[in-house]
């Protein structure tokens, strides 16, 4: 595995997490619903879990809204280099690449708020699963556009 690969699947990774966002604020103004306190929440688990103290008051929340956007990133990014080892450094259809990418970044995410015990998708309504849906598979298809930009083309004999 070359390192470009790697930083190709985390750039297409990190579009992919961009493409998430826009699709999540867009939803947050057409439903004028506020933002989701998941992230925050997660961020405030993992600290009492890992004994970080995170201070109190306005600045508790304050850091626990960042550190929670990033981890968003992070995870996203994340799931863009695993596909990157995945895919060998070859194009994949875009179809195939989206949907993988996307259910990956889903999994990751709600396996992990469900696993802090944030959430539990067995409670959710049809309209959370569209809203966590949705923003994932455009993530997965953003990011898999990006990772076959990135890669060179295919050789013919």
């Amino acid at each position: 595995m070359r390192t470009a690969e790697l930083t190709d699947g985390a750039i297409a990774g990190a579009v992919g997490s961009t493409a998430l966002n826009v699709v999540t604020y867009l939803d947050m103004v057409l439903r004028a619903r506020p933002a989701s306190s998941t992230p925050d929440d997660a961020v405030g688990r993992l600290a009492g879990a890992v004994h970080v103290d995170l201070g109190t008051g306005p600045k508790a929340t304050n850091r626990r809204s960042g550190l929670g956007a990033l981890l968003g990133y992070a995870t996203g990014i994340g799931v863009g280099v695993g596909f990157a080892l995945l895919a060998r450094g070859r194009r994949w259809p875009l179809a195939t690449a989206g949907g993988l990418l996307g259910a990956g970044a889903m999994t990751m995410t709600d396996g992990s708020l469900t696993a802090l015990k944030v959430t539990d998708p067995r409670t959710w309504s049809r309209s959370d699963w569209i809203s966590d849906i949705v923003p994932h598979l455009v993530y997965g298809l953003a990011a898999a556009a990006t990772w076959n930009r990135l890669r060179p083309p295919c050789k013919r004999r």
